[in-house]
């Protein structure tokens, strides 16, 4: 985990394996990846060649923007009442193309709630609802702020596959919340 972009003339990027990363790659695909996949959480590795890294820890501040990444994850599933702990991956409902960020996750409680992460460069997520039926809430959050983007309904009726396209206001990784009225 690099230190924060701009902490003390860090530029933001580390390098594993020969392949260039930031936070945003961190947080999506450690803390998000887990998090989709049923996981309990992660843990940070500093590196030691990283300023504030695991041998000479002095400033957790290096780290604040990976914190708050965190905090907004836990805030997400605990402000919308999200059973995480009864759901299971369930990335077989989600069909779409992959990016250079990867494909969309889903977490569900199948027939009552779905999370689906949509990787920044992905514009829609297309989830396979064909054994659900009831009328169901949809909104969509951002990932860095989880702040709520939009909300719709939709009508379940065993009518298969749905697909939600980002709205504009949705830009890089976003959450797509399905919830059971």
């Amino acid at each position: 985990m690099p230190p924060d972009p701009g902490y003390q003339g860090f530029n933001g990027f580390a390098k594993k394996d020969g392949k260039k990363h930031d936070l945003n790659n961190i947080r999506r695909d450690t803390l998000w990846g887990n998090l989709m996949a049923g996981g309990a959480g992660v843990e940070y590795y500093f590196d030691y060649k990283l300023p504030e890294n695991d041998l000479k820890m002095e400033d957790f501040r290096s780290r604040d923007k990976s914190w708050d990444f965190c905090r907004i994850a836990l805030e997400f599933f605990h402000n919308h009442d999200v059973p995480f702990w009864e759901m299971t991956n369930a990335d077989a409902l989600v069909e779409n193309e992959k990016s250079e960020n990867g494909k969309p996750w889903c977490l569900a409680k199948k027939g009552e709630v779905y999370v689906v992460f949509i990787p920044e460069g992905v514009e829609s997520a297309s989830l396979n609802l064909s054994d659900v039926e009831g009328f169901f809430l949809v909104t969509f959050h951002h990932v860095e702020n989880s702040t709520d983007v939009v909300g719709t309904a939709l009508e379940a009726a065993g009518k298969g596959a749905f697909e939600f396209t980002k709205p504009d206001s949705a830009k890089g990784d976003t959450i797509l919340l399905i919830r059971k009225k």
